[in-house]
């Protein structure tokens, strides 16, 4: 994949945490936008490649609606592979340092880079039994949320249908996006 401008460089490596404008994101060409924010929907590049289509953008909300629509407009299996490229909440991918570093972070501002054992323990059993039940990972925007909230989620979510949960799933990928975005360009 094509490298992203030097400045786009500097936010992800977290050099510089600053937000871009609307300017230099419409500015963009195509492999740069791409290289920008592929990761924006987790290791899926192709969401970024399709909403960059819909440039220039308006405006923020503008950028977050076409990354939405890219989602929701692709084929069922895309989605399904854009969910399952997820990973658990406080799962093995944490624990091994495999994360991005959006996952890494979202993770640990909800603190569950801070399990207890027993803690751990709990939610790698809801993660495997939900994985089973459904096929995919359980997938929860943690911006703004605790252990306990997320434990509530996994609990709630749990006796759905295959095909509410594949709904409330994607709902939750556009949160992620959204938040992801807002992050990293000004509003």
């Amino acid at each position: 994949m094509p490298s992203a401008p030097r400045w786009a460089r500097s936010w992800r490596s977290g050099d510089v945490m600053r937000a871009l404008t609307l300017a230099q994101v419409n500015a963009m060409d195509d492999s740069a936008f791409v290289a920008t924010f592929g990761g924006i929907a987790e290791h899926t590049p192709w969401v970024a490649a399709r909403a960059g289509g819909s440039r220039p953008f308006a405006d923020r909300s503008a950028m977050v609606a076409a990354f939405q629509r890219a989602v929701l407009d692709a084929a069922p299996d895309e989605q399904t592979a854009l969910l399952a490229a997820h990973p658990d909440l406080a799962g093995r991918a944490a624990i091994a340092g495999d994360l991005t570093a959006d996952s890494a972070g979202e993770q640990a501002g909800a603190g569950l880079d801070r399990l207890t054992a027993e803690e751990f323990a709990r939610f790698t059993a809801l993660n495997d039994a939900y994985r089973a039940r459904f096929g995919i990972p359980f997938i929860f925007a943690v911006r703004g949320a605790d252990k306990a909230a997320i434990l509530a989620a996994f609990e709630n979510r749990a006796g759905g249908t295959p095909a509410e949960e594949r709904l409330t799933a994607i709902a939750q990928v556009l949160r992620i996006v959204r938040f992801r975005l807002e992050d990293r360009v000004a509003g």
